[in-house]
């Protein structure tokens, strides 16, 4: 999208630098009335409310024009020295002013189409055996659905992150989430094994937009005080889908097959895309600020460029290759990124890993339908739920740490809950593994799953809060960048291993975090880059304890 679409209302400038109105007057005749623009614009002469945006439901906050052409901006308005905009002081239009209730509800939309990807992924798991009866095939190839979905999640979130910082939040989210939605509704008419596989691969692609996006969301509305609480919120739902995926599609499968499932989900995903089409605004705010800059430049005559754009001019050409490449360079460079992401792989992979081994566990080997069998991944929804409690208790004790570093806490005040929640899961796993033969009562392997699920929320919950504290305007490219043959023992029981040994990575965060983020080029950038939005271009650094001041000043710079 151009940085000229939403400001279609904006006059066009003649060559000589003056704005043409045409208006009606009283008898219904046009007159017409020439602004001269430059140094001599007296802006209380002009009636700026018809510069002014309309209100629509996906843009309810509308600063207004004559607030921003009076605003004093750094520079001369020139080609060489444009005016650099920024903030201002109260600004409807800034992502972190929106009213808590306005906030919240966007955070709520975003969860449920988030929510509606993650139930189309463990919901198929639920209705594998129709599958496999309909198209006559091996419950390997069955599986292929849903490890091919998984496989497009972590695909496509490497080009809807950085679309995202390129051209905002609200275009890349919708336009994927409705494809998403057009192939989950031909899955509908697969004729073949093949065709499900390769639809829900694209599907998964295209929805994986929703498990990158709503984060790099909250973390343009979200003040650091309560981003905790919006993060838990938000990653109730792609846990939540997991959990209940597959007692929905057990049930609904049994009922009316395995169409039914995926058609269900087509549609809820289709009232989602409408809604959100309506409803999400753009939140990001480097793109935010240069239509503004772009709006007043075609207003005025002037020139004038977002603080970010002035200050590091790039080509459309450079911001493409630098948007699609950060999340390689984060993941590959940023040593912050690349070991939560090893860490956060294993333990989500893990609870994919019970999609495939839970039916081996209490269908065959207790011989449960698929309904009852679905039951079993209640311990993880209970686990959930308390996980998501802890981490928005937990938020009460960041806010103190926040007051007593005045506002500027280090990244790492974030990680205590997840070295709780790193040995929860490996005990959790662990108990697993020895407690799933069919001579244990059921009850023993399902309470199991109950500490692994409630140290998964806290591990996701503090990293993610972590990432986002430490990257910020690069949260969207941070998120991006994130066995029947040997046996159901080993087959839990490998997991646990892996995530034992990396239960250590939350505690050396939490002990060397502050050097690990000095060596980080990105994380040192996005906190400059953040700084610089809201102090106007100017360059001082923010003040604080004189106790952190000589370890925690780049820390100070990340929020």
């Amino acid at each position: 999208m151009s940085d000229s679409e939403n400001i279609s209302y904006a006059p066009t400038l003649t060559e000589k630098g003056l704005v043409e109105k045409t208006s009606d007057n009283e008898n219904g005749s046009n007159s017409q009335e020439k602004i001269e623009t430059g140094e001599d614009l007296d802006s209380n002469d002009i009636d700026w409310s018809q510069y002014t945006p309309k209100r629509l439901p996906w843009r309810l906050n509308n600063t207004d024009v004559a607030a921003l052409i009076a605003q004093d901006y750094r520079g001369s308005g020139t080609e060489d020295d444009p005016y650099r905009v920024s903030w201002l002081k109260e600004d409807p239009e800034d992502p972190k002013q929106y009213t808590p209730l306005y906030r919240w509800s966007i955070t709520l939309l975003a969860a449920s189409m988030t929510l509606a990807v993650s139930l189309s992924s463990s919901a198929y798991s639920g209705a594998i055996e129709h599958f496999i009866i309909d198209f006559g095939c091996s419950e390997e190839v069955a599986i292929l659905g849903l490890s091919l979905m998984v496989l497009g999640y972590a695909m496509g979130p490497l080009l809807w992150g950085p679309l995202s910082e390129l051209y905002g939040r609200r275009y890349p989210f919708i336009g994927s989430f409705a494809i998403y939605t057009l192939w989950m509704a031909v899955t509908c008419a697969a004729k073949n094994i093949g065709t499900v596989v390769v639809f829900r691969f694209l599907a998964g692609v295209f929805g994986s937009s929703s498990l990158v996006i709503p984060g790099g969301e909250i973390a343009d509305m979200f003040p650091a005080e309560i981003r905790g609480l919006g993060i838990a919120f938000f990653c109730a739902a792609p846990f939540l889908g997991p959990s209940l995926g597959p007692l929905i599609g057990g049930f609904l499968g049994d009922a009316g097959g395995w169409k039914w499932v995926i058609g269900l989900l087509a549609i809820y995903a289709a009232i989602l895309t409408a809604l959100g089409a309506v409803l999400l605004p753009e939140t990001y705010p480097p793109v935010l600020l240069r239509r503004r800059a772009a709006m007043l430049t075609k207003i005025t005559g002037k020139r004038y460029l977002s603080v970010i754009d002035a200050d590091h001019p790039q080509s459309v050409r450079e911001l493409v290759q630098t948007a699609l490449i950060r999340p390689w360079v984060l993941l590959i460079f940023e040593p912050i990124v690349l070991i939560t992401t090893i860490y956060m792989s294993c333990i989500y992979g893990t609870l994919y890993l019970c999609f495939a081994a839970f039916p081996i566990v209490f269908q065959e080997g207790r011989k449960w339908n698929a309904g009852v069998g679905g039951l079993a991944f209640m311990g993880i929804f209970v686990g959930l739920m308390i996980g998501v409690t802890v981490a928005a208790f937990d938020n009460g004790r960041y806010v103190r740490l926040l007051r007593k570093n005045n506002g500027f806490p280090p990244p790492e005040c974030r990680l205590p809950p997840a070295i709780f929640g790193g040995g929860a899961v490996v005990i959790g796993l662990v108990w697993l593994a020895a407690a799933d033969s069919p001579s244990i009562h059921w009850i023993v392997p399902i309470l199991a799953t109950v500490p692994f699920a409630f140290g998964l929320v806290l591990v996701f919950l503090c990293l993610g809060n972590y990432l986002v504290d430490s990257y910020v305007v690069y949260a969207a490219s941070v998120f991006a960048g994130n066995g029947v043959n040997i046996g159901i023992h080993w087959g839990v029981a490998v997991p646990a291993f892996i995530a034992a040994g990396c239960f250590p990575f939350p505690i050396l965060f939490y002990i060397y975090g502050s050097k690990i983020r000095k060596s980080c080029k990105y994380a040192a950038e996005a906190a400059r880059i953040l700084h610089q939005m809201s102090s106007g271009g100017k360059v001082e650094q923010p003040s604080e304890n004189e106790e952190v001041k000589e370890e925690k000043t780049q820390d100070a710079e990340a929020v």
